[in-house]
């Protein structure tokens, strides 16, 4: 069985920038634009608290992503922000000007037009592009990466997007993507993959994530009687651990949580950068061949790596047996506890956190991290079963087993 890899951040600090993307303010105004949408709703915070009894920990919450907008994943936050960030600016006004109503009026379609939204997704993010380009009457091109299945394409492909499934990994789908925006009149990228001459989208999107880091913050701290000790994210550019680590570190200055990110093993760039130790992002190349299909990214954003490198703890990088263990232990819980139908993707917490808890091979983690009965532990289920076949394949039938 290949082991967890893990690591504790000791690389050296920067100007720490980057951090203000993330700011009370910032998600605060990303979080009002969600209101906004009809769809939405809070999503389910599971306050597992016989499975905290049974692993040692004084709490463990889960955020549930799976009812987000009836999307099954959280990545439409990012998205939406993005194209009504854009579009406000575009238009010389503020996003806290632009709304829902306004952005489906026809008052927007006479001042605005129709631009076409690039991306480049293992399914969630593009899925969550072509949902809100749908909803805003605008224009959606998807490409995705070799080995997508069959249902994450349909599921784009259902919204009106234009999609295709390319022969090449993640990391290329995005630079076909950024090609062809830059190639087409009102084309536009919608990309969480920062680089230089490309950030203000990347910093949009993560403060669209903020939205759930927001939330799961509020329903945590009724839920446990205190904000959370520890949290572990989930990482494939960093987008999102950037966000989540971000938000906290501002909401809580004085105490943050201790963060652990966590990549699947065949796309942890993350984790490479922190064991290089110097403060620059490493690159990881290849088919990056995961069931954890959302975090098979290579290539960090760079945006995010900042305030990782600043601000979290530790890094570990997770073989496709922990996410698997997740997914099975959230699906078939402790009595009494929710149950939480979390995918390949949004599983690898609570599989690695319950390796920590009750492997003896990871009793080092355990005391480096000083979980213990007084812990509080959120985590982040990201997506829910968007591969159902999988879904069945893992937690019925025992596929990726741990031992």
């Amino acid at each position: 069985m290949q082991p967890i890899k893990w690591i504790q951040n000791r690389m050296p600090k920067s100007d720490d920038q980057q951090l203000a993307i993330m700011s009370l303010e910032n998600v605060e105004r990303a979080y009002r634009f969600h209101k906004s949408f009809p769809q939405y709703s809070v999503t389910p915070l599971a306050n597992l608290t016989g499975m905290a009894s049974h692993l040692g920990l004084g709490a463990l919450c889960v955020k549930d992503e799976s009812f987000r907008f009836g999307l099954n994943a959280f990545k439409v936050l990012g998205g939406s922000f993005a194209i009504g960030r854009y579009i406000a600016g575009e238009l010389g006004r503020d996003i806290a000007e632009i709304d829902y109503a306004y952005l489906t009026s026809d008052t927007l379609r006479k001042e605005f037009g129709q631009a076409t939204f690039f991306t480049a997704t293992d399914g969630n993010h593009g899925r969550g592009v072509a949902w809100a380009a749908r909803q805003l009457h605008q224009k959606a091109v998807v490409h995705m990466p070799k080995g997508t299945v069959q249902i994450r394409y349909d599921n784009i492909a259902k919204e009106g997007a234009q999609v295709t499934i390319e022969e090449v990994n993640y990391d290329a789908c995005v630079r076909i993507a950024a090609k062809e925006a830059s190639e087409t009149e009102h084309g536009v990228i919608v990309q969480d993959t920062a680089w230089e001459g490309y950030e203000d989208i990347p910093a949009y999107i993560m403060q669209g994530y903020g939205t759930m880091a927001r939330e799961a913050a509020e329903q945590f701290e009724t839920a446990a009687g205190g904000a959370p000790t520890h949290v572990f994210v989930q990482a494939g550019v960093g987008s999102l651990a950037g966000a989540v680590q971000g938000y906290l570190q501002n909401r809580y200055p004085q105490n943050p949580p201790l963060v652990t990110v966590m990549e699947a093993s065949a796309a942890d760039c993350l984790y490479q950068g922190a064991l290089k130790g110097d403060g620059s992002m490493s690159m990881v190349e290849g088919d990056l061949a995961t069931i954890m299909a959302g975090l098979a990214c290579g290539e960090p954003n760079t945006q995010s790596w900042d305030i990782l490198r600043n601000h979290t703890g530790f890094f570990a990088s997770c073989p496709d047996w922990v996410s698997a263990r997740g997914m099975r232990m959230l699906g078939a819980p402790v009595k009494g506890d929710a149950r939480v139908i979390s995918g390949e993707s949004g599983a690898v917490g609570m599989g690695l956190v319950s390796a920590i808890m009750l492997d003896p091979a990871y009793a080092s983690l355990k005391a480096a991290l000083k979980l213990d009965a007084q812990s509080r532990v959120l985590l982040f289920s990201t997506e829910g079963d968007t591969d159902p076949e999988n879904y069945r394949r893992i937690v019925w039938d025992g596929a990726y087993a741990s031992c």
